[in-house]
């Protein structure tokens, strides 16, 4: 009786038990169902299209240029100084403005040497005088000939004195040997000058010199005539031709390196002596290449790579679409905004020209150049 109480008592527990085991398992069912079709998705997930430029490999020729720097210079250029001891009564010029070949600069005091010219003068016009009367003399015979040569001699001397003191008058006005444009003064009015103090420099502007070194495997490739290029961060935006003058006649024994000189028109007189330049020499020949947007080219530790555009045909439903091939390159020069490829790709290949970081290997692309940026060869950039 006691044990058939017992049973009876037990038996609804393990019906809930039992009830519980099950809706454990009908959930563990449900949450394999679930990860079962979010692995099924995963697998057929197809990620959307990303949205490209593209550009097309071309096979252009290049200039073939060597690269230098180099240092202004002006073909005449001098420092202006003083060629005899006196004070400054007039400062005829203003620093910084460009003058004419004779045009007045100093003056220095030339009083003492105008009373000497005055009686140098006068001094003159007596031997003068005196040799005519001597002349006039030895014809009638009434004089010697010692006498005549004497005076002759006398008016030689009064006629190289005057030479004298006006070419020591000349020294002290001072004037543009060339024409140019001046510096920075370096006198002040009422100085005293001495013999060689500087007083201003002098430069002129319209045609400078271009001072460069080469390497001296570069001289069978460069000579007289041939076009420079030249850059400077003192005029940004300009770009500055010119011609090799002059290749010097020897080799410097510790670098290797020759001496290179060219001649820079500057007719608007915006470069000035001393500048820094950066040298692009021109050669004859051009180089063929295979040219791509260098914004087309993602660098990773195990060599540079672009992406190819391939059209692929769904076999099940005959649509056609665009993907990305990822395809190593081997790259050489660069210009402007291209780099050249030597190996990798062909002519007329169509690659992702940007966008490319974004891609993986066969992903599916949708081509859009509405904004596609415009490469150059020779870019300006208006913001640098």
């Amino acid at each position: 009786m006691t044990q058939t109480a017992n049973n009876r008592n037990k038996k609804p527990y393990i019906i809930i038990i039992l009830g519980f085991i099950a809706v454990v398992l009908l959930l563990a069912g449900i949450k394999v169902a679930q990860f079962g079709t979010m692995i099924a998705s995963g697998e057929s997930f197809v990620p959307p299209p990303e949205s490209v430029t593209t550009a097309s490999t071309k096979q252009e020729n290049w200039e073939t240029t060597l690269k230098a720097i180099g240092s202004l210079t002006a073909v005449e250029g001098v420092v202006i100084a003083a060629q005899q001891a006196g004070q400054i009564t007039q400062i005829a010029f203003t620093p910084g403005s460009d003058v004419q070949a004779g045009e007045l600069l100093l003056q220095q005091d030339i009083s003492t040497e105008q009373a000497q010219l005055r009686s140098a003068l006068a001094n003159a016009e007596l031997t003068k005088i005196n040799l005519q009367r001597s002349q006039d003399l030895n014809k009638k015979n009434l004089t010697s000939k010692s006498d005549l040569d004497a005076a002759r001699a006398r008016h030689k001397q009064a006629v190289a004195d005057i030479d004298r003191i006006r070419s020591q008058i000349e020294k002290k006005s001072i004037r543009a040997p060339f024409a140019g444009r001046l510096g920075t003064r370096e006198v002040f009015l009422g100085q005293h000058l001495r013999e060689g103090d500087a007083i201003v420099s002098l430069q002129a502007l319209d045609l400078l010199t271009v001072d460069f070194t080469l390497p001296q495997q570069y001289l069978s490739e460069i000579k007289a005539g041939l076009p420079v290029r030249i850059a400077t961060d003192a005029s940004p935006d300009t770009q500055f031709s010119g011609l090799i003058q002059a290749i010097d006649s020897k080799v410097n024994a510790q670098t290797r390196n020759v001496q290179v000189q060219a001649s820079v028109p500057n007719p608007d007189k915006t470069l000035l002596p001393g500048v820094y330049v950066n040298v692009e020499i021109i050669l004859p020949t051009q180089e063929p290449v295979l040219s791509i947007p260098a914004t087309a080219v993602l660098y990773a530790s195990y060599g540079p790579s672009v992406f190819v555009v391939e059209e692929k045909q769904d076999e099940k439903t005959g649509k056609k679409s665009l993907l990305a091939r990822q395809q190593f390159v081997k790259l050489g020069r660069t210009k402007g905004d291209f780099v050249a490829v030597q190996s990798g790709l062909q002519q007329n290949d169509l690659i992702v020209s940007t966008g490319a970081f974004k891609l993986f290997n066969g992903q599916a692309i949708v081509e859009n150049n509405d904004l596609a940026p415009k490469f150059e060869l020779d870019p300006k950039p208006t913001d640098s």
